[in-house]
């Protein structure tokens, strides 16, 4: 195999490819990238048996099939080290690839291509499209409510939602819950839920530009696949059932409290410096027009804010950790929030107010 080729067309696909691949895998295999060139193209493969990225660049000589795998790392720095505008010459001897460029040259040990896993071929159950954006503004949503290494191993991903003409994305760590929705274009006549990893979900926000391109998206009996027209994304799924959401949605909240996004954001920020590092514990006082935030630490330290709102009605006493409230403010992107409260011991819906896309609820602290 012989390949010349423009750096910044290699070193695309290579990044993209990158995210996949495990830097310390107990198999060597898996820390390498695979090289194939097919009908004309150059097809780079990277998985970690959970996730597999598959990005494509078209060659302008004719080369003959083949395929190779290499340190991936390795060769990842090296291109990116090499000057802009250069050309790459890539050519395969026994158990190693010499890579020169210019003065440059390097020599990489290869392993067997025949010995690279790939997840097994499957066919799409559902399918339908969707912009970049809208799938991009779904994960943004809800992602930062994932669990991160909880024994409840099914909360350590995202639940994927398609509902007829609806699709969902669904997070919770059991303290929160991130629910956010997208109307599709035509109904697919069906309903399906999976889960998908953690991992996977954040490297599909890596790759996923805000635009108006559409992707495809696949579901299968054990996997999801995301075709792009830059890459291809299959992810397996979590084996387990997502806990059912619905029935810890806040109900019959008679307190209605609207305020400016902004102002109450950098008053938590505020506060929050103050708060218990552990707990990160803060007391919201509503009453007839205002909100008083207060925090104290330890150290015997106290934080008070007293931010404008709209709210008539009884006094209400509540605490939550700060943390929580300051991601959903951070995500939500409209002037102003609305929360929804009914007792110091119930949860706390917010919205961004006139806008249904997304909902989140927060558990309440005894302080």
């Amino acid at each position: 195999m012989q390949i010349t080729i423009p750096r910044e067309l290699f070193l695309k696909p290579l990044v993209q490819v990158s995210g996949a691949i495990e830097r310390k895998h107990t198999l060597p295999i898996l820390s390498n990238v695979l090289l194939e060139v097919k009908n004309g193209a150059l097809h780079m493969t990277g998985t970690d048996l959970e996730i597999e990225l598959v990005a494509s660049v078209a060659l302008e000589t004719n080369v003959p099939d083949a395929k190779i795998t290499l340190p991936a790392k390795k060769l990842l720095d090296i291109c990116k080290s090499l000057p802009d505008n250069s050309d790459l010459v890539l050519s395969s001897q026994e158990h190693q690839l010499l890579l020169t460029s210019g003065q440059s040259r390097f020599s990489l040990t290869t392993l067997a291509a025949e010995d690279f896993p790939n997840l097994e071929e499957w066919d799409g159950e559902v399918e339908f499209a969707i912009t970049r954006l809208e799938l991009r503004k779904l994960l943004e949503a809800t992602h930062f409510s994932m669990a991160n290494q909880d024994v409840r191993y099914y909360l350590n991903g995202m639940s994927f939602e398609v509902d007829n003409n609806e699709i969902k994305t669904v997070a919770t760590d059991g303290h929160r819950l991130a629910i956010a929705q997208q109307k599709l274009p035509e109904s697919l006549q069906t309903q399906r839920q999976l889960i998908i990893p953690r991992k996977g979900v954040q490297e599909i926000m890596r790759l996923l530009p805000a635009d108006d391109e559409t992707i495809t998206i696949q579901f299968g009996a054990n996997h999801v696949r995301i075709i792009d027209s830059e890459f291809t994304f299959t992810s397996k799924l979590v084996d387990g059932r997502f806990p059912d959401y619905r029935r810890v949605l806040p109900r019959g909240g008679d307190k209605l409290v609207t305020a400016n996004r902004e102002w109450l954001r950098s008053a938590f920020q505020r506060v929050s410096i103050l708060s218990n590092e552990k707990f990160r514990g803060v007391r919201l006082n509503l009453s007839n027009g205002q909100l008083k935030i207060s925090a104290n630490n330890p150290e015997q330290e106290q934080a008070e804010e007293i931010v404008e709102v709209g709210y008539q009605g009884d006094d209400l006493e509540v605490g939550f950790n700060v943390s929580y409230l300051l991601d959903v403010l951070n995500t939500i992107k409209s002037e102003d929030v609305q929360f929804t409260l009914s007792d110091a011991n119930s949860s706390a819906l917010i919205e961004a107010a006139g806008d249904e896309h997304a909902m989140y609820v927060v558990m309440p602290m005894r302080l």
